[in-house]
């Protein structure tokens, strides 16, 4: 009798359990608030337009959507290049280069030096945005998306979607530019 508890516990946790979670089609959106958004369906510029608080026709660059979509939570490590871990300048670089096809220096002090200028009220999808942690100058750089929200890989949660206008980064925030071509 006990054998068979034990049998109905372990097809239960291990492989009815798992089949109900993995068959679910939700997407989670991972946001600096500790929130996710999750969406049971929706297309990519559905669920993105509702996070970033913009119409759909707002959104035109799928690509860019998709790219961070298959980055979002993979978790930080510095010096981390690939979807196993990554870090804030290693993920700008790699986006940069798969949607802009631009090229970027590693670091996100040398990326800082490298942007032409931005007001942030002239900011526009795609541009670089640049924080001071720890009396370090440009020592964390994310993408501006649009609405003040903005992409980065985060020392705790990984490649997330912030809002610039959050008080405790925009304190920190210190530059912003386009990429130069």
């Amino acid at each position: 009798m006990i054998i068979k508890i034990k049998s109905a516990i372990f097809l239960y946790l291990f492989i009815f359990l798992p089949l109900i979670y993995t068959s679910c089609k939700s997407k989670k959106i991972i946001t600096d608030t500790s929130k996710s958004t999750s969406k049971l369906s929706g297309t990519i510029k559905e669920r993105y337009a509702t996070l970033l608080n913009v119409k759909e026709k707002d959104l035109d660059n799928e690509k860019l959507y998709r790219f961070i979509d298959s980055w979002i939570g993979v978790p930080y490590k510095n010096g981390g290049i690939d979807k196993k871990r990554v870090d804030c300048s290693a993920f700008t670089s790699l986006l940069t280069k798969e949607i802009y096809n631009k090229q970027l220096p590693r670091t996100a002090r040398l990326m800082a030096e490298d942007v032409k200028r931005k007001f942030e009220k002239d900011l526009k999808e795609g541009d670089l945005v640049f924080f001071d942690f720890d009396r370090q100058k440009f020592s964390h750089v994310g993408i501006y998306l649009q609405n003040n929200k903005f992409v980065h890989a985060s020392t705790s949660k990984g490649v997330i979607i912030s809002d610039l206008k959050d008080p405790w980064f925009y304190k920190y925030f210190s530059r912003a530019g386009s990429v130069k071509p």
